[in-house]
């Protein structure tokens, strides 16, 4: 995309000489920024613009193209991007607005333009976008308000509005970008083209991002982990609550995915996550001017000691670690601070500490071998000179081979020490908690680039005995499996059941139960109801025939008194599972951007009121596998507490697995749910099973209809 990002022609339809009018602030931007190419300004009625030759039409232009900006209305969009395909023109931007953000015409207008840009191998960013900058190269090609300052950071956003804020707060900060894109309504050019390009961007050290919905999920994750081995990446994901939802599905005319969803890709991808515009700056502060921590053992010092305790206590909070120093560091700072002074981690200067008695903490502490960064907390004093603390910090600094940071507390008078830690590249915070989640995210994301390459194993599995229950149920207009249909689908998939079979009348199921021995547990057998527990159609612990009897004609009357529409196929008779199993839940649904989003946390009438749950995207490996079962917060009784045994891991670990394989194996499976699993010390034992299934083409139409729905109830 290089004719997109360093054009050595650029063409403006719909430059203007008037101020205030897009047009003109586009092409006016494009000289501001120094662009040494050739300027082309297209505008019908062929008016002077900034003293340049001005085209009537593109065709006029008797030289090729790299790149076209296009800010004409939008009904005249489709015919001059047509002139630009015959002018042979390489990449595109529309800032046009009116296309699938307000409705069903602009959403056939805009299929148009991407489906030409594809045919004819264009570069097409927008349409309703602000444009893109890149500040090293000279080219603002947008209608933004200012020029950004050159940096190492490169920043894409889904939102025009937010990209205007953020260059104004970046030229109000001193804060500089490599590139910087308005995306708009991505027809063409998404998160995942952004990211492949800056992937290798040599300007770029620090990918930044803005996203309301991601569409190509698939796309983005893969090139999301190869970007994220080389440079960080760090994004912000809104539309996370139903208001947020709605919110991005009318503003930017897209349907936002599933969080979790999105958490769980950019979890395995390797990117960083915030939630907060402040930490999506705060985190390129820290990745773009400081080396990776080689563990999580954090060295403090202050001449404060509450911001010193806000510190220990986001450290807490975080992975990081606040380790004792060495007998030898202890020994040193000793004598160099009063007795009443805190030599311990973290290291209290007292509020009378001048800029040497700053140089003599951080020479010791930083030459600690414990320590694997150090952050240092500024708190101005009445007598303090705080330019000459802030040069001798950058100076100590620059002699330290660990990431160091600061925090200088305080703004009226700080401003000239900040801008000596900013020309030393020493990330420096307000508080002490957003220097210290920097430092934490540094330390999450070297170790998620340190990690061992993922191992991912296809289990044996007979995909025609599977394929053989979903076709039949099918066929027969059924949406959903129960347990007695499922069950052949669990066994094809190799998974462990506890013994079981089908019952069709009391009789028969005390001969079933005699022979898997007592006790056993009896279940209503109907393909119309999902859930027994509805209809109290689980009885457990059943020791004797009579019982057994007794509890088939109660479940089959009961139920067909409450549900007298279901079809009873019967009652399943199960063997009774050891007392000691622990019961888990293991189940996927089909993300629309992402595909299938595997699900685990304990099972029963835990997962509803707890919703301590983990979640990855398939396909899974068995590193994926095992840290979503250490992920959840009951993982300790699942490892055994108060003399307990720990359960079978690799049993769960396998079943994962072979849930993930049925996700990627049979799309026609939209969701499916292993609940309970019971796990014991020595298996784990699909107890029950549900699925729900429908046509791919029937999914197709549904998409359909629902976006039909959408554009009708806007007109």
């Amino acid at each position: 995309m290089d004719s997109l990002f360093t054009p050595s022609s650029i063409a403006v339809i719909g430059a203007s000489a008037v101020s205030g009018k897009i047009g003109n602030t586009i092409f006016t931007n494009l000289q501001n920024a120094g662009y040494k190419g050739e300027l082309y300004p297209v505008n019908s009625r062929g008016e002077d613009i900034c003293g340049l030759k001005t085209f009537k039409s593109v065709s006029d232009i008797d030289k090729s193209l790299d790149l076209a900006v296009i800010a004409v209305p939008r009904d005249a969009v489709l015919s001059v991007f047509k002139e630009l395909i015959e002018a042979g023109v390489r990449s595109v931007i529309v800032v046009s607005a009116g296309f699938r953000e307000v409705g069903r015409e602009g959403w056939l207008l805009e299929d148009e333009l991407a489906a030409l840009a594809t045919k004819h191998k264009i570069n097409l960013l927008g349409p309703n976008c602000l444009g893109l900058i890149n500040s090293a190269g000279g080219v603002n090609a947008s209608f933004a308000t200012g020029n950004p300052l050159p940096g190492s950071t490169a920043f894409f956003s889904q939102s025009g509005a937010l990209c205007v804020a953020i260059i104004d707060w970046a030229l109000g900060s001193g804060v500089g970008f490599s590139k910087f894109v308005s995306l708009g309504n991505k027809a063409v050019i998404n998160e995942a083209s952004m990211l492949e390009y800056l992937g290798n961007d040599p300007s770029t050290k620090v990918v930044l991002g803005y996203v309301e919905n991601i569409e190509d999920g698939r796309g983005f994750m893969e090139q999301a982990v190869k970007v994220s081995m080389k440079k960080p990446v760090i994004m912000m994901k809104s539309g996370i609550t139903p208001a947020g939802a709605r919110a991005a599905s009318s503003h930017t005319g897209a349907i936002a995915g599933s969080d979790q969803a999105c958490d769980a890709a950019f979890r395995q991808s390797g990117i960083i996550r915030v939630d907060r515009l402040e930490d999506l700056f705060n985190l390129a502060k820290a990745f773009s001017c400081q080396e990776l921590p080689h563990g999580p053992n954090l060295g403090i010092i202050t001449n404060a000691g509450g911001p010193g305790i806000l510190a220990a206590d986001a450290c807490g909070e975080s992975n990081l670690r606040m380790p004792s120093f060495s007998s030898e560091t202890i020994a040193e700072l000793q004598p160099m601070l009063p007795g009443y002074a805190s030599i311990f981690n973290p290291v209290d200067l007292l509020r009378k500490a001048d800029a040497d008695r700053f140089r003599q903490a951080m020479k010791v502490v930083g030459q600690d071998p414990i320590i694997n960064s150090l952050l240092v907390i500024v708190s101005p004093s009445e007598n303090m000179n705080l330019n000459k603390v802030a040069e001798t910090v950058a100076s100590c600094a620059a002699d330290i081979s660990k990431p160091v940071f600061c925090c200088l507390m305080g703004r009226k008078n700080s401003e000239e020490a900040r801008k000596i830690f900013s020309a030393a590249g020493i990330p420096v915070y307000d508080f002490p908690k957003q220097a210290v989640r920097a430092m934490d995210s540094m330390y999450k994301y070297a170790i998620w680039k340190g990690r061992a390459s993922r191992t991912f194993e296809v289990p044996d599995r007979d995909l025609d005995a599977a394929r053989e229950v979903i076709d039949a149920a099918l066929k027969s207009g059924h949406s959903e499996l129960v347990e007695f249909q499922a069950r052949d689908i669990v066994t094809a998939y190799g998974l462990p059941t506890p013994e079981s079979d089908l019952a069709r009348s009391g009789d028969e199921a005390v001969i079933l139960a005699e022979r898997l021995g007592f006790p056993v547990v009896l279940k209503i057998a109907s393909p119309d109801i999902s859930h027994k527990s509805d209809v109290n159609g689980v009885w457990l612990d059943l020791n004797s025939a009579d019982e057994v009897r007794d509890a088939f004609w109660q479940i089959t009357a009961q139920t067909q008194r409450l549900r007298p529409d279901a079809y009873i196929a019967g009652c399943l008779v199960q063997q009774m599972a050891s007392k000691n199993a622990r019961e888990v839940i293991i189940g996927f649904r089909r993300d629309d951007q992402f595909g299938p989003l595997l699900m685990f946390g304990l099972g029963g009438v835990y997962v509803d009121i707890l919703k301590d749950i983990s979640f990855r995207l398939a396909p899974l490996s068995i590193e994926d596998a095992a840290d979503m079962v250490r992920e959840i917060r009951s993982y300790m009784l699942l490892k055994g507490v108060r003399g307990s045994e720990p359960v079978d891991f690799d049993a769960i670990t396998d079943v994962l697995i072979r849930m993930s394989c049925l996700a990627d194996d049979f799309p026609e499976i939209y969701e499916a749910e292993f609940n309970p699993v019971l796990v014991s010390s020595e298996e784990a034992l699909v107890a029950d099973a549900r699925m729900t299934i429908c046509e791919l083409t029937s999914r197709r139409k549904e998409a359909d209809i629902i976006i039909d729905e959408d554009f009708s109830k806007e007109a």
